[in-house]
């Protein structure tokens, strides 16, 4: 691998490259013979202080922005938007997140990787925790839609970056799980925030019940993000939470089927390639269909529930053993991904869960333990599919750079289906919702047609490869500098 500076596109911010004597070619040695026990010891050492750190703070991220729907039974719109018997006013506020969100998503996710990981999540944390909990002074539904849009001003500079930071230390084998881990805290935020609502519902205190909701569920996000600050771990070959042995194996895993970038690097050309790669696009229609569910789910499963006979309280319980089904299912396809090294196939398989559970409630309008039952299968199918394609995409795009681009860009189409799934259940049409449920179904059909063609797309393209330049070794670098997953040596997994 040719390590000249000149074939990098540096900007003026530089990492440190010579943390206790490391240099970039000495990270880039091969390995000791007793490596392999030497990086299972440093996986255990990732995992113990990423994944708390990260998985905590997507649960608080997912929580601030879907706690509208618990907010909404304990008498939002009858404080802040004059009883809004429509249920309009509210979409507009539940909607309002995904307008920044969408917007800023791209250029924040590239632009992180100019900068030290833990001080650009860490401050996004931070300032999205700040937004949220300004929600509890809100008086208007002007007051409203501003601190729902800067919350998503500050978590798009999150979630595209920290699927981007997983690919910094985990490999093709062990990322879909370690995203799995991460995505399902939105699952288990789905369970914690209706307990939270549940007790909050009960309690006796001087100020409005969802006011008291905005503030349990914001603050520990600031604490969180404080806490970020110091412990996450940067770049691997910057941090100095890793040995200098540590690093160097670090930095071969990051080049396994691959090559990462070595400190602050943006390949302008792999930018433009994402933007011109049709299988983004693709990923795009795929994450509008998931999100739109997902954004149904969020907002208004406490009300669905509710117009099943149930009182609001009962309402907010009844949402946990959903989310919580929802987390082991995600878990366990996310598992078999990695181990099995196929994401397609599952995608396709979970997506048309989601899609039957919409259409089992669309046909039993009139039966409510039945359409209890398909509220597991939508949770199950949608959250398992989310962590599938993000996954996906974190290898099958070959570059930092790319990644840093294709993420975000089919992250930014997906987000727009939150919006249509903000604006798709009017109380107007409860309890049937028959349109929200018909077009959720179908979006989501639709979204496993379009895995399926990925897949066959994937696999087509490692056949023709291995046919022109052989098989190659799954653990050797791929030089991915010039030309991402277009590389000869790259393999996708499909």
């Amino acid at each position: 691998m040719d390590l000249d500076h000149h074939d990098y596109e540096h900007c003026d911010r530089t990492q440190d490259h010579g943390i206790e004597g490391v240099s970039e070619i000495d990270l880039l040695i091969p390995l000791d013979e007793d490596s392999e026990a030497q990086e299972r010891r440093l996986l255990r050492k990732l995992d113990k202080r990423i994944l708390p750190i990260l998985c905590l703070l997507y649960l608080f991220a997912y929580l601030d922005r879907s706690n509208l729907g618990n907010a909404r039974l304990q008498g939002l719109p009858g404080d802040v938007l004059g009883g809004d018997p429509t249920g309009v006013l509210f979409d507009w506020v539940n909607s309002a997140f995904f307008f920044t969100y969408i917007l800023l998503q791209i250029p924040f996710t590239v632009l992180s990787k100019y900068y030290n990981p833990r001080i650009w999540i860490g401050c996004s944390a931070i300032l999205w925790g700040i937004s949220s909990t300004s929600m509890a002074t809100a008086h208007t539904f002007t007051g409203l839609m501003i601190a729902r849009l800067s919350l998503g001003t500050f978590e798009a500079a999150f979630g595209g970056a920290v699927v981007l930071y997983f690919s910094f230390y985990y490999t093709k084998a062990e990322c879909g799980t370690r995203i799995a881990y991460w995505f399902g805290f939105a699952a288990v935020a789905g369970a914690f925030g209706g307990l939270i609502a549940y007790g909050i519902q009960h309690v006796k205190v001087s100020i409005a019940n969802w006011r008291l909701l905005f503030l349990l569920e914001g603050t520990p996000t600031i604490l969180l993000g404080l806490l970020c600050l110091s412990l996450l771990p940067d770049r691997p070959e910057s941090t100095r939470f890793l040995t200098a042995a540590e690093r160097k194996i670090a930095i071969s895993r990051m080049n396994r089927g691959t090559s990462g970038d070595f400190g602050a690097v943006v390949r302008r050309s792999h930018v433009i390639a994402a933007f011109q790669d049709w299988r983004i696009y693709v990923g795009g229609v795929i994450y509008f269909g998931l999100n739109c569910a997902l954004a149904s789910l969020s907002a208004f499963l406490p009300t669905i529930i509710g117009t099943m006979g149930h009182e609001n309280a009962m309402a907010q319980l009844m949402t946990v053993p959903p989310y919580a089904v929802a987390g082991f299912v995600l878990m366990v396809t996310s598992y078999a991904s990695d181990r099995l090294q196929i994401r397609g196939p599952l995608l396709v398989c979970t997506s048309t869960i989601g899609g039957l559970g919409y259409m089992i409630m669309l046909g039993a309008t009139h039966r409510q333990d039945v359409r209890y039952g398909a509220t597991f299968l939508i949770t199950s199918g949608t959250y398992s599919s989310i962590g599938l394609v993000n996954a996906w995409y974190s290898h099958n795009l070959g570059s930092e750079t790319k990644r840093a681009a294709g993420i975000p860009l089919y992250g930014a189409i997906g987000q727009i289906g939150g919006i249509l799934g903000s604006h798709l259940y009017p109380l107007t049409e409860g309890p049937a919702y028959t349109s929200g449920f018909t077009v959720s179904a179908f979006l989501l059909f639709l979204a496993a047609l379009c895995a399926l063609l990925l897949s066959l797309s994937f696999r087509l393209d490692n056949m023709q490869r291995d046919q022109q330049y052989g098989k190659p070794d799954p653990d050797d670098m791929v030089d991915t500098s010039e030309l991402a997953d277009k590389a000869p040596g790259f393999r996708y997994v499909p």
